[in-house]
Formats: C-alpha cells, structure tokens, sequence
C-alpha cells in the first residue's frame, strides 16, 4: 500500500470516527447549542445596552445657468464632498451644534420694536397719519428636547458616508434614545449647512430630507444569538474530540501491530450466554455422572 493511499484511508477513518462521536453525543451538542444561544440572546436582549441610529442626507449641489459650466461644476462639487466629510465632524461645527442642542430653538418670526403714533397738523387741525405700533417679542419654535452633549461626544456619535461619484452624503448619529439620536443628526446638519457658507464662501449644500426618529442599531440580537449557537457546536465538538483523543483504550487490532510493532498471535471470542442459562456445580455433576453411565 503506497504511502498516499495509507493517508487517505486515515482520512476516511478519522472522519468516520468524527461522524459516530457526533452521533454518539448529539444530545449533548444541542445542549450546548441550545444553552449558549439563549444566553448570547439574553445577553443582547437585556443586558447590553441598546444604541439607535439616525441618518440624514445632504447635498452639494452649485446652481449655474451655464449648461457648459454645470458638468464642470457637478464634478468640483463631486470633490468638495471628501473635504466637506472633513469639516462636517470639525469641532467649529460640533461646538455650534452642542450649543444648539442645550437650547434647540428656530428664530420664526423676529422681534418688532415698538412705534410711535404720526400725526399731522394742518390749519391747527391734527390729524393722525400713522397708528402707534407696540413692540412685539421673537417668536421662537422649539425643534426637539434639550440634550447636554459636549462636542467630544458629538465626536464619536456622529459619522459621515459617502459614495462615490455622488453629490449625496449621509450623517449618522448614534445615541442611547431613538429621539436623541434623531436631534443629534439634524442639529449638526443644520449647524453645518449655516457655517459652510463661512468657511468656505460658498452656499451650494441641502438638507435633502431631516433624519427621521433613530432604528436600532445595537446590538444585533439575531447575529449575536446565531453567533452564540455556533459557540456552543464549535466548544462541544472541541471537547468531544478532545475527551476521543485522550481515551487510551484500543478499539483495533491494527493500534497493536502498526502502532506499537506487536505480533498478533490470535484472537478470543467474547460470547454472549442466554439469560435463562444457568451453570452451577451440580450441573456439572449430574453431566459427568451420565457420562460415566453411558
């Protein structure tokens, strides 16, 4: 027999042997199966601290009458995109949106200072030209709940994503609550669509659409319990195979030949009697007596 077809048959009995310790312990392997999905899917579901996600598109768009011109300035707003990423998680405009957070409010109408009544006289007649106005206060629209959200924070929970060739690129905001999340998102949004035009003197970005309400993000619990289940068929084959392979106990006569260099000089048969068979001493008495008789 040549030395591949040795390996090869050695192969087929390590794998036969594989597939009867998995039969053998199929119990036991769902066990561990079973028992460590549950707890990866507790772990997910009740312990780990839940995150949600929400997302907003902006886009760069330079308006131009010139139909020769707008390729050209569809391609350098297309390259604007890298270092608006770059100034959008800047902290001149996380600073500003953390302002804009502990207080989010929308100036709608402004302030109206308060004016005098006009009157005319002519031939000693007085006459009133214009009405007094009194003085009327901004009005203010409130945007979202208040949150205290350093600029640092605002760091590491804001996210930007761009595809290529696209004017189009997305910010994420990741926090504990879907509305969290969402005031996040729209505030930085906002803050950076006001400050571009003075950092870069330019006015060429839109909110396409605010974020919607934050979608859970973290954890995955059904990646997270399938995970768990391939860790417990990964450990109970490990200690399956391991417990096989520090059994001692010879299960062929080729171990003894091959393995060890023993000679085989024969073979006993193990023999199985019935239950209902019974040999005592006075059996075997009464069978050599008629023996004797005969």
């Amino acid at each position: 027999m040549s030395a591949e077809q040795q390996n090869n048959e050695e192969v087929t009995i390590d794998l036969r042997r594989l597939f009867i310790l998995i039969r053998k312990h199929i119990i036991s392997i769902l066990i561990w199966m079973i028992g460590l999905g549950l707890i990866a899917y507790g772990v997910s579901e009740y312990v780990l601290v839940p995150k949600y996600t929400a997302s907003t598109q902006l886009l760069v768009n330079r308006k131009t009458a010139d139909a020769n011109q707008a390729y050209t300035n569809q391609q350098a707003d297309i390259n604007a995109v890298t270092t608006y990423k770059d100034i959008i998680t800047s902290n001149v405009i996380l600073k500003g949106a953390s302002k804009y957070l502990a207080n989010p409010v929308t100036l709608v109408k402004k302030a109206t200072p308060a004016k005098k009544a006009v009157y005319k006289t002519k031939d000693g007649t007085r006459t009133l030209v214009k009405k007094a106005v009194k003085a009327k206060p901004a009005v203010y629209k409130r945007e979202s709940k208040s949150y205290s959200v350093s600029a640092s924070e605002l760091a590491r929970a804001v996210s930007v994503t761009t595809t290529a060739s696209s004017q189009v690129f997305t910010l994420s905001a990741t926090a504990e609550t879907p509305a969290k999340a969402q005031a996040i998102a729209n505030a930085v949004a906002k803050e950076f669509k006001e400050q571009i035009p003075k950092i870069m003197d330019v006015n060429n970005v839109t909110i396409v659409a605010e974020a919607p309400k934050g979608t859970k993000s973290y954890p995955k619990v059904k990646r997270i319990t399938m995970v768990g289940v391939l860790a417990g068929l990964v450990i109970s084959l490990l200690i399956i195979i391991i417990k096989d392979l520090s059994d001692t106990t010879v299960r062929e006569d080729s171990f003894m030949t091959n393995e060890l260099g023993l000679i085989n000089l024969g073979e006993i048969a193990h023999i199985t009697m019935p239950k209902d068979w019974t040999f005592t001493a006075k059996t075997a008495e009464k069978r050599g007596s008629s023996r004797r008789r005969v």
